[in-house]
């Protein structure tokens, strides 16, 4: 029998969305809180491309590497390797354990060998990338939330306060606002337990939020504190980057998206 999750729209502020190509929904007890991972993948889907078909498949300015899927997976070219974790081999490999056809050319690296080959590439393996993407939005949730929790146990043993970060995670996980908070962040800017993403010393993942925020607070005041430790950390990271990367330009929007999980 298929598991099903389900999440008031309301919860997530989406109000009467449209359908999603390739989605169904899913229903089933997540971490405390009833989730529909086919209206949370509109959100997120939302969030990272704009909810376009188009979006599910780019090539950042200044990046090495295409961004896939509703989660902006990284998929690095032969030869590329940088700090940010790798995720788009870790969603094959997890489209294949849950018994998906995966197309032969999302074995390996990514086909094009930087954002030039990229746009010049007529061979319309892109299109047919984002169309694949557009009918499994709901793995892609399964999987976006498969690795918020598989995280838990190894941001609590990097945190110099492993006790704080569970509680906090527990508390965002008993609520469905509280569980979008926990993937949509995993997702926007990983779990923070690479020592390869930081900058000064500093990460920026979902440990770091967690780590930031103050207190023990509950329900609509854990996600309201837990969108104010997320900006707290984005600005921390901008502060600390490299000033060739530019990235003071990227950080209003993610401000604003810190202010959809209160």
């Amino acid at each position: 029998m298929k598991a099903y999750l389900m999440i008031p729209l309301a919860a997530l502020g989406l109000g009467s969305c449209a359908a999603v190509p390739g989605t169904q929904p899913a229903r089933s007890a997540v971490a405390g809180a009833n989730v529909d991972t086919a209206w949370l993948g509109r959100k997120i889907w939302a969030n990272e491309c704009a909810g376009t078909v188009p979006g599910l498949v780019s090539w950042n300015a200044g990046e090495a590497f295409p961004s896939l899927g509703i989660g902006h997976f990284i998929w690095y070219p032969a030869g590329v390797r940088e700090r940010f974790d790798e995720s788009f081999p870790k969603f094959v490999a997890y489209a294949r354990r849950s018994g998906v056809q995966v197309p032969a050319f999302f074995n390996g690296p990514a086909p094009w060998a930087d954002k030039a080959a990229f746009l010049a590439d007529r061979s319309g393996r892109a299109d047919q990338m984002r169309q694949w993407l557009a009918r499994h939005v709901e793995l892609q949730t399964r999987f976006i939330m498969a690795r918020s929790r598989a995280a838990l146990g190894a941001m609590a043993r990097m945190s110099r306060n492993p006790q704080a970060v569970v509680a906090h995670y527990n508390a965002l996980a008993a609520t469905t606002q509280g569980m979008y908070c926990l993937v949509d962040y995993v997702n926007f800017k990983g779990e923070g337990v690479k020592e390869t993403e930081r900058y000064n010393g500093s990460g920026w993942g979902l440990l770091q939020v967690l780590e930031e925020m103050r207190g023990n607070p509950q329900g609509r005041a854990a996600t309201a504190e837990f969108s104010r430790a997320a900006g707290v950390v984005l600005t921390r990271r901008v502060n600390n980057s490299p000033a060739e990367r530019g990235e003071r330009r990227w950080l209003p929007g993610w401000l604003n998206r810190c202010a959809t999980y209160r």
